[in-house]
């Protein structure tokens, strides 16, 4: 069976795992035949996500049945990068803090399952005093979120709109997918 290799733009709503009492799943917005895939297909070759995002987060989600390709994306470091709103509008001179904070790595604070933790370099962009890039490397969870967190601020949105070199295309609306070549995303 050859593997597959899909990029979704996930909708808020929706939770990465594949059942939820409380929640839509991503694997919902997928015809039955994926979803046929995440439990009975053989260990090593389900339908799973490259990493998760929460269920308030939208933006680019990978899918694979390739367990190799997964883990290796999951150890690689590869970057991952975000559109972040912020609840708080931050002045120029701030945005110089944050970035040099942000550079350095920061504690984030415990979240939940989440303990205190300390975060790899990230790397931020203002596009506006409320709206920022961020790049990370790790996958954390709810790492975006806490850094600003950890930064004196909120996010209010977060959407990924890209994985190493796979960027979450234009075109593709809410809740749709297409396939992907790991090509397309490594080095």
């Amino acid at each position: 069976m050859a593997e597959i290799y899909l990029l979704m733009n996930k909708p808020a709503g929706y939770v990465c795992s594949a059942a939820s009492d409380s929640h839509k799943t991503v694997y919902e917005l997928l015809p039955q035949e994926l979803q046929d895939l995440v439990k009975n297909a053989k260990r090593g070759h389900r339908l799973h996500t490259i990493g998760r995002l929460d269920a308030d987060t939208k933006g680019l989600l990978l899918f694979t049945t390739d367990g190799m390709f997964s883990h290796k994306i999951a150890a690689a470091g590869i970057s991952k990068i975000y559109i972040a709103t912020l609840a708080n509008p931050v002045t120029l001179q701030e945005q110089a803090q944050y970035n040099e904070q942000a550079a350095k790595g920061l504690t984030l604070p415990p979240e939940k399952k989440a303990p205190e933790q300390q975060a790899a370099p990230a790397t931020i962009k203002f596009l506006s005093t409320t709206t920022a890039q961020i790049t990370v490397t790790e996958g954390k969870f709810h790492e975006v979120r806490r850094i600003f967190r950890a930064l004196g601020n909120e996010v209010t949105e977060l959407k990924r709109i890209a994985i190493g070199k796979l960027s979450l295309p234009d075109t593709l609306k809410p809740g749709e997918y297409t396939t992907f070549s790991p090509d397309q995303i490594l080095f």
